[in-house]
């Protein structure tokens, strides 16, 4: 298995931005929407609901790495026939509302069944924050071992900000932020920090242990295009920021 080329060195570099259009959504002129200001804005990769007619729309629209997200192995390998780059298992924070939970056992049952089906595939597994923090540690090890090539780690809708401000968008990333670094120390794939982040904590996240992030309704909630592309030209920004002051 060989990952996509520009996905390898922005994860070295740990600068890697993944914007995230939504598993539940299939509204192709939204989903098209988001694709375009990931291109333009700078992105490294977008995230998109793993249907195949969706795939082939962000295809013929960026150049950008295709990952399609879902909780279902079939409708990921479907995706990846269409074209999909990559695949996630996760961004559960879609079904949390729903009062859907995703237990460290289903996940690994379903990353053991992704694999099987796609041996050659890129895979990124959410861990899901509902877990305790020592229990997500010892999932992504077992995710690891099962396959995954990239843990992602969640927890910005479930938290509950108590101020406004810079404060309150820390406070909204702490979740993720908490589990990038305790995860990060324990496995050796990259770690992809997402849920609740912003151009404030982006850089936090990489000072964590992350080794990029995934932003999806700072984006994906916007109705203005060009909103959307200074979103992410600003996440951007908050990388290289980072990237530079950490090297030697």
């Amino acid at each position: 298995m060989t990952m996509h080329p520009s996905l390898q060195r922005a994860f070295a570099q740990k600068r890697a931005l993944k914007v995230i259009s939504g598993l539940m959504n299939f509204d192709a002129d939204r989903v098209a929407a988001v694709v375009r200001a990931a291109e333009r804005g700078g992105a490294t990769f977008v995230d998109i609901a793993a249907d195949p007619n969706l795939v082939r729309l962000s295809k013929q629209l960026t150049n950008l790495p295709i990952c399609v997200s879902a909780v279902d192995p079939n409708q990921l390998a479907a995706a990846v026939v269409a074209g999909a780059d990559l695949v996630e298992i996760g961004n559960f924070d879609a079904f949390y509302a729903q009062g859907r939970r995703f237990e460290a056992a289903e996940v690994l049952e379903l990353t053991g069944q992704t694999r099987a089906l796609l041996p050659e595939t890129t895979l990124s597994v959410t861990v899901p924050h509902i877990l305790e923090l020592d229990q997500q540690v010892q999932l992504a090890e077992e995710l690891v071992q099962a396959g995954a090539n990239l843990i992602q780690t969640e927890g910005g809708t479930s938290s509950q900000p108590n101020h406004a401000g810079t404060l309150g968008l820390i406070e909204k990333a702490a979740p993720t932020l908490a589990a990038a670094h305790a995860i990060s120390r324990a496995v050796t794939v990259p770690v992809l920090c997402a849920s609740g982040l912003s151009d404030v904590t982006a850089p936090m996240a990489i000072a964590a242990g992350a080794a990029g992030i995934g932003v999806g309704s700072a984006i994906n909630r916007l109705n203005n295009e060009v909103a959307m592309i200074a979103v992410v030209r600003s996440l951007v920004e908050a990388l290289e920021r980072q990237s530079v002051s950490i090297l030697p």
